[in-house]
């Protein structure tokens, strides 16, 4: 039996498993290899909703292997000196960060801008879909640290909040 997976079909197959709790899959045809791996350790001190979207890497034509992961290869960048009464706003997954819902509108939050629970304060771009991070924290936003439009990796500092 042959199997064919195209683009469409892989992005629905992705939103699927996003939206599950299946930690590991795999999925061979004859030209290609789909392996998803998620890490669902203990909660994060995020202040970002976690929203997982898988990301894909394509290799040469004649062996595709797409894979997804959450987990970072890397350490996270952080702040140095943070204080600890500041929480940090990092990326929940690799994308591109959006600080307005639209290129002509205004952004979602400034420096002393005043935000409440589950105000969102961002978009994260993974994949094509638009990703709004909600505070988790009620406070003030005392600084932004990415650039608008700029790529982020998992974990990022994207900006600083002073709980109220």
């Amino acid at each position: 039996m042959t199997m064919n997976l195209d683009h469409e079909e892989l992005h629905r197959l992705l939103a699927t498993l996003a939206e599950s709790d299946i930690q590991e899959f795999r999925l061979e045809g004859e030209d290609f290899c789909l392996e998803v791996k998620r890490n669902f350790g203990p909660p994060s001190e995020s202040i970002a909703t976690q929203k997982k979207i898988a990301s894909e890497e394509i290799d040469p034509p004649q062996q595709r292997k797409i894979e997804a992961s959450t987990v970072p290869s890397t350490p996270p960048p952080s702040v140095p000196g943070s204080r600890s009464d500041l929480v940090e706003v990092t990326a929940p997954m690799v994308g591109t960060f959006y600080r307005a819902p639209g290129p002509e509108e205004p952004p979602f939050v400034e420096i002393g801008s005043r935000i409440n629970i589950g105000q969102a304060v961002c978009i994260l771009e993974a994949m094509k879909l638009m990703n709004e991070l909600e505070s988790e924290v009620s406070g003030e936003v005392v600084e932004i640290l990415v650039e608008n439009g700029t790529p982020v990796e998992f974990g990022q500092v994207l900006m600083i909040l002073k709980p109220a």
